[in-house]
This record gives structure tokens, sequence and C-alpha cells, in this order.
């Protein structure tokens, strides 16, 4: 029997498995009460908690034998895991029922059960995300025993050369370069204009939906703005290329600059429009939970109402304003599409944005694609930028948070 065939049948066996809990749980907790004695639970509870003891031990063992099994490499056979996690389940299915007793609190074993779960979920994402750290870090290191630490950290020039060469026992990779500060400072570059661009837009427009636009005009606009957010990058890299960059080179010519096709500038913009439905919709939803009593309070008090968005409103709804700003940081910083298609992929280190540059992101695509041994020092780099790049965002977090909370202890002391 095949495997998606073993697994039907398990679910369906379960299922059923389930439905006789349920039913054999409640029938035997409304005989119990039909007889006077004082529960601590309703019926359905004991029913629901007889399902839990029945389908959760048995989801579980599949999930760690199927674990051992793709992950682990175990050689388990998949009838044997099913049988075993069927096996589970009648057994929780027996002692579920026998839990049903006048003195059981059913709904608080419910509550622990919701709350072990919850917990689990909350726990998944940071194991991945040491996980990922792990992976990072493993083959970092195998780069940074194949070049120096430093070099990489502070180096003004980066051309890997025929380091892949090495790799295959041809060549010692001699006179690679991988310096990768032209990459971290196209990234900063164009991360900056992308900020300098989405902040004050998404921000004054997350004002005026939130502030002046009457209820028609906002239930009509801020969709229209989010669907932004779901325009795929590579259509936004096709008007950053053919679009925005003829125009900014036009306008530096104008201006007696001289402007490459492949800058900086035009996908610093076009990632700025991209990013404003985040921080729009963000601080929109952070300004509308402001207390309208703190709006009134400031009319009546003659400021106008300029002057209370301004002293009051965004004060109040800063923390959430700077975590939406983050956000959209985060997601320029990851952004790769639009660079290649309209910055180019020359790693060039220049403080002019008029000039084609590339970001850290595209590096790493470009280091893990094509026919290069994974052994190479120019594959292995793609880990080592990822590692720095962790590094500064962690960095760019934990600056974040401690703005946040300065912020709102500041504004709580104003307050009081």
């Amino acid at each position: 029997m095949q495997t998606n065939q073993l697994l039907l049948l398990f679910c369906t066996v379960l299922l059923l498995l389930g439905l006789v809990a349920f039913f054999v749980g409640r029938a035997k907790a409304s005989r119990v009460r039909a007889t006077g004695i004082a529960m601590y639970a309703q019926p359905d509870q004991y029913a629901w908690f007889a399902v839990l003891s029945t389908a959760g031990p048995a989801v579980l063992v599949g999930a760690v034998g199927s674990f051992a099994l793709l992950l682990l490499g175990a050689d388990i056979p998949p009838l044997y895991l099913l049988s075993a996690s069927l096996v589970v389940a009648a057994a929780g299915l027996a002692l579920g029922v026998a839990q049903v007793k006048p003195h059981f609190h059913a709904r608080r074993a419910i509550e622990r059960v919701i709350r072990k779960t919850l917990a689990g979920a909350a726990l998944i994402s940071i194991f991945t995300t040491f996980g990922i750290l792990f992976s990072i870090i493993s083959e970092a290191l195998r780069f940074f025993q194949m070049h120096s630490f430093w070099d990489f950290i502070t180096g003004t020039t980066w051309n890997p050369g025929a380091s892949f060469l090495a790799s295959a026992g041809r060549g010692d990779g001699g006179g690679a370069e991988f310096g990768s500060v032209p990459l971290f400072a196209g990234t900063f570059m164009i991360t900056l204009i992308a900020m300098l661009v989405a902040v004050p837009v998404g921000l004054a427009s997350a004002i005026y939906m939130s502030e002046y636009a009457p209820r028609r005009v906002r239930t009509i606009a801020k969709p229209v703005l989010e669907v932004l957010a779901g325009i795929p990058t590579v259509v936004y890299g096709f008007f950053a290329a053919i679009t925005v960059a003829p125009i900014i080179v036009d306008i530096a010519g104008f201006l007696g600059l001289d402007a490459s096709y492949n800058n900086a500038v035009a996908p610093g913009v076009v990632m700025g429009i991209m990013i404003i439905p985040f921080i729009s919709s963000l601080s929109d939803d952070v300004i509308n939970a402001v207390p309208d009593s703190m709006r009134q309070g400031s009319l009546a008090l003659g400021m106008t109402k300029g002057e209370t968005i301004r002293d009051v409103v965004i004060p109040a709804a800063l923390p959430g304003i700077i975590s939406a700003s983050l956000l959209g940081m985060s997601r320029a910083l990851g952004e790769t599409m639009i660079v290649v298609m309209a910055a180019g992929m020359r790693p060039n280190l220049t403080a002019n944005p008029l000039e084609d540059m590339t970001t850290v992101t595209v590096r790493i695509v470009a280091a893990l694609t094509g026919d290069q041994e994974f052994e190479s020092a120019e594959t292995l780099s793609a880990f080592a930028l990822g590692l720095v790049l962790f590094a500064v965002t962690l960095s760019l977090n934990l600056v974040s948070v401690l703005m946040i909370r300065r912020f709102r202890e500041k504004y709580r002391v104003n307050n009081l």
C-alpha cells in the first residue's frame, strides 16, 4: 500500500476514534450528571478532553516519527509508524474516557493543553531562528577558514576571481578578494533612498486616512493603497528599469549630472513605493488606536487639529510608527529582484547614487547559483554575507526596541 493511501487510512481511523471518544465521553458524563452528582465541567467539555487525549498523542507520535524518518534518516516503515500512532490513539481514548469523573477538572485540562499548544507554536519560530542561524554560522566558519574575517569586514574590493577553481584542485584561488564593504554600502545606500521615500509618504497618508479622510474615502483609498503590497517584485523591477531609471537619467542630464541607467536612485525610489503600504497601513492602525479622549482633551484646551496631531497623536503612536518603519526597512534590506533589474550586479564602492551598485542579497543569489562548486570560497561567501546581514538586522531590531522603550517611558512620564 502506498504512503498516501496509508496516510488517508490513518486520518480516517483517527477521525473515527475521535468521534467515538467524543460521544462515549459525553454519554458517560451525562449519565454521571443525571445521578445528581456535582461535576466540575460540562459533558461536552469531558467529551472534548477525550478527543484531545485520543488525537493529541497519536499526532505527536506521528510527527516525531516523521521527523526521525525524513530529517534524521531513520529506517522506520510508514505502516509501523502509523500503526503505532493508532495504538497510542486507542490507549488515549481509553484513558480519556476513564478520566470522566466528577472530581476531574476537564475544563482546566483542556485549557492547559491549549496553553501548551500555543507555547509550542511560539517556540517553533524561536527554534527556527536558531536553526537558520546555526546553518549559516556552520558554513560561514568554513569560509572564514579560507579568508580572513577582518579582510572580509573591512575590504573594499569584491572580486572572487577564479576562487572556484581551488575547490576543484585546479588552482589555489590566489588573487581572490572578498571585501564586503562595497556590498553593504550599496545595500545601505538603496535602503536609505527607499526609506526617504516610504516613511514621509507612508506616514503622511496614514495621518490623512486616520485624521482627515471621510469614511467613504478611507474605505476606498486604504484597500487601493494596500494593493501595492501584492504586486510582484519583478513587476516593480521592470517599472524601475524601464520607466524610473530613464527619468532619473533625464533629470540628472538636465541638471548637468552624469547618471548611469543602472543607478541606485531608481531601485531605491521604486523600493520605497513598494514598502509604502507596510508603513502606511501599520501606522494607520496605530494612530487609530490612540484614545479619542486625548484628541478631545487637546482640542478642548484650544489646540488646533494640526497641533493635536503633531503634539499628542504622533507622540502617542510613535513606538508603533517606529516599528512599522523598521519593518519596511527590513523588507528593503532583503529585496533582490528590483536591485538586479535596475541597479546592476557590479560591486561598486561609491557615494554617488547615480552610479551602478549592488546589494548583499544580490551577491548571495549570484554566489549560490551557477555551476561553481559548493565547496568553493565564492559559494561559501554567501553564508558569510548572510551572517553579517543577520547581525546587522539584529542590531537594528535591538536599537528599535531600545528606542521604543525610551519613547514609551518619555510619553508615560509626560502624561503623569
